[in-house]
């Protein structure tokens, strides 16, 4: 395997402008762990990303928050007012020296100030432009604003997440934009190999109503195959002929999930039951069922898999995640840990393979372990690479260095708001 931090890099050749106004920055975020040089194109006043709770050491301020360390690292950073006619223009230049284009302004939001896809690919003819909106760039709904309780409602993920005795409820914490961002980077690569092949940019449209709707696993299918529209359904996981089986269980430190299975799959409650036996969790009705031979999908089948469920519940909960999960390995058992995110850090797994990597945060004096990379190549470095920017910080770098603006004209556009 190629080193993370010192191999060759996959996008090296190319930059990525971010004008991303939420998590969405996620999307530019994987072009740069991947190689790409990624500019985040800030307010003045810094992304609304810098403003998002919860900020280190609990104290509140635009280079603590964990949003922007976690979703900008990696990048550099620099300050534009892109609602002044210098602003602008300057960014007209910036587009012009650069390959990928992500923002997710309101729909012509970005063309009413002259910087629309058509505006831009004239300097450019090879920059891929990539929207991300809550609901796509066309249609009834564009116009409409999605905070991450409508899109995740809309998307119909809602539907499926909870008790079906109780409201709807999504992931405590906000997904929307992750989802958004993650199909506007598969969209910006999609949009790449026909640039390699053509020669040519495009706009890349991104609706995240229609991103987390390809989240929603075996849901469309059932519709499609059987027109059961799936609803949610807690611990249990419907069948396709009407049945349902118990999956998430409560154990001495949390949960597991384990699929209380029938019919086929009917060996793995065999031997979950032998299991029991063995530790002297004897049950009788367990004991005398052949699970490969129980139907769920009839009457007589579903009153079984309710019948179990109290005995096996009883069973878990005497044991810790650890002991179930090891136990299920030795005996070949579908059984796995909910993992917490603290679980996840001590995970031997990640650490045998040194998934967290620590980053230098100079202004803090200390060193915080990131996740790592997404992926592993034999053949390039994957990130990322450094802490997330300071507000700013590379305007000299950009503007003078490389855009070729005197030292006195970033005074003078500092001096106006401009940057």
């Amino acid at each position: 395997m190629a080193n993370e931090k010192t191999g060759p890099r996959l996008l090296s050749p190319y930059r990525v402008l971010d004008l991303s106004l939420g998590t969405e920055i996620i999307g530019a975020k994987i072009l740069g762990d991947l190689g790409a040089d990624v500019v985040s194109v800030e307010p003045p006043q810094g992304s609304p990303v810098r403003r998002m709770a919860p900020f280190y050491a609990g104290a509140p301020h635009q280079e603590r928050s964990l949003w922007w360390w976690a979703y900008a690292a990696g990048r550099r950073s620099v300050t534009l007012d892109i609602r002044t006619a210098d602003g602008q223009a300057l960014l007209k230049r910036l587009a012009a020296a650069s390959d990928f284009l992500f923002e997710s302004y309101p729909p012509s939001y970005l063309s009413g100030l002259g910087l629309g896809y058509d505006d831009l690919r004239q300097a450019n003819p090879r920059l891929i432009l990539v929207g991300m909106t809550p609901f796509g760039q066309s249609g009834p709904y564009a116009s409409y604003l999605g905070p991450d309780l409508v899109g995740m409602a809309t998307g119909g993920f809602m539907h499926l997440t909870g008790d079906p005795d109780l409201p709807p409820v999504r992931v405590t914490l906000p997904q929307f934009g992750l989802h958004m961002g993650a199909s506007g980077a598969a969209g910006a690569m999609i949009a790449h190999h026909y640039r390699l092949l053509s020669g040519q940019g495009q706009q890349v449209d991104v609706s995240g109503q229609e991103a987390v709707a390809r989240t929603l696993s075996h849901a469309p299918s059932f519709w499609d195959l059987s027109k059961i529209n799936l609803s949610r359904q807690g611990v249990y996981r419907p069948g396709l002929s009407g049945g349902r089986s118990r999956t998430t269980w409560e154990c001495k430190d949390g949960y597991v999930n384990f699929s209380l299975a029938s019919g086929p799959l009917g060996g793995g409650t065999n031997s979950l039951v032998q299991w029991m036996e063995a530790e002297g969790f004897h049950d009788e009705f367990l004991h005398s069922a052949d699970w490969t031979r129980v139907d769920s999908n009839e009457e007589a089948g579903q009153e079984a898999m309710t019948r179990a469920v109290q005995p096996i519940q009883h069973f878990f909960a005497a044991h810790t995640k650890e002991d179930l999960y090891n136990g299920a390995v030795a005996r070949r058992i579908m059984l796995f840990p909910v993992n917490t995110a603290k679980d996840i850090r001590e995970e031997v797994q990640v650490a045998a393979r040194s998934y967290f990597a620590p980053i230098r945060h100079e202004a803090e004096g200390a060193a915080f372990d990131y996740p790592g990379a997404f992926i592993r190549s034999s053949e390039s470095a994957i990130g990322p690479w450094r802490r997330a920017p300071y507000l700013g910080e590379h305007n000299q770098e950009v503007y003078v260095e490389e855009l070729g603006l005197s030292k006195s004209d970033v005074v003078i556009l500092r001096q106006a708001g401009v940057i």
